[in-house]
């Protein structure tokens, strides 16, 4: 059966706000989906059918992968009390008590030491920044699709940073050997009747997109733009933000405590086993 055609201009104007980009065209499903991507954090309480997580984890694991070598991991959480505990080292967020499902997406260098043991090889290159980004790499994109391929069921999802806010603590609730650390979190379920949850305005396009080479040249007139645009959203959501997009995210950099501890992740890392040379 062929999908719908989907009119692009109006999630356009939800994404974008005044700055939506005048693109001509339709889109299937997949694309109208991306679009009206959204964050929710109220879910029912009813437990998914077992086969969705399998077809998430399926998609993940259909995302690229550099040189094949699949360097991430998820754990999957659904008993309550486990969950939890997670969700009090990550943040104290009652969203994740209440989501009937919560995935941690590792990057997860260990199956390459034991590859590597079996073989008879050495792992020096385990040791090197590159092969923890490309762990982290690997990890958003499976994720990316898992989130994709849930709310493509019907489901809800949001992203969790916070699972880096305490990443000792996590790693042993979670058992996670030696070359393996989290790094974020997904809580998953049937979204809550009345949730409230909006498309949030992203940055105008001219900003994130540079032909053939790096502008700053319309910076300022883009972020004012995009100030305003987020003063719009911050009221009509009845959301308590204080100031614009700007001075929201200058306070989230300002100092090392706004880093709700993640400021010690380097050495962390080291404890855990990524060499970072």
């Amino acid at each position: 059966m062929t999908e719908p055609e989907i009119d692009l201009r109006e999630l356009l104007r939800a994404r974008y706000g005044a700055d939506a980009p005048e693109i001509e065209g339709t889109a299937d499903t997949t694309l109208g989906r991306l679009l009206t991507h959204k964050s929710v954090r109220h879910y029912r309480q009813d437990a998914l059918p077992p086969y969705m997580l399998e077809w998430m984890v399926a998609a993940a694991q259909s995302a690229a992968t550099s040189s094949n070598l699949q360097t991430w991991s998820v754990v999957a959480l659904q008993d309550s009390e486990h969950k939890a505990e997670a969700a009090f080292l990550c943040g104290d967020q009652d969203f994740i008590r209440q989501a009937p499902l919560f995935l941690v997406f590792c990057a997860d260098l260990a199956r390459l030491t034991f590859v590597a043991q079996q073989v008879g090889l050495p792992d020096a290159g385990l040791d090197y920044l590159e092969m923890f980004v490309m762990a982290t790499i690997d990890a958003a994109l499976a994720a990316q699709n898992a989130a994709t391929a849930a709310e493509s069921l019907g489901l809800g999802i949001c992203y969790v940073g916070a699972a880096r806010n305490r990443p000792r603590e996590l790693a042993v609730l979670l058992q996670l050997p030696r070359r393996v650390i989290a790094l974020f979190g997904m809580a998953v379920g049937w979204p809550a009747e009345g949730d409230g949850a909006s498309i949030r305005p992203r940055l105008p396009q001219p900003e994130v997109l540079h032909r053939e080479t790096y502008s700053e040249a319309s910076r300022s007139q883009w972020i004012e733009h995009y100030d305003a645009t987020m003063r719009d959203f911050y009221q009509t959501q009845q959301m308590n933000v204080q100031g614009n997009w700007s001075r929201h995210s200058a306070r989230r950099i300002a100092t090392v405590e706004a880093l709700n501890g993640r400021d010690v992740m380097r050495q962390i890392l080291q404890e855990r086993g990524f060499g970072l040379k």
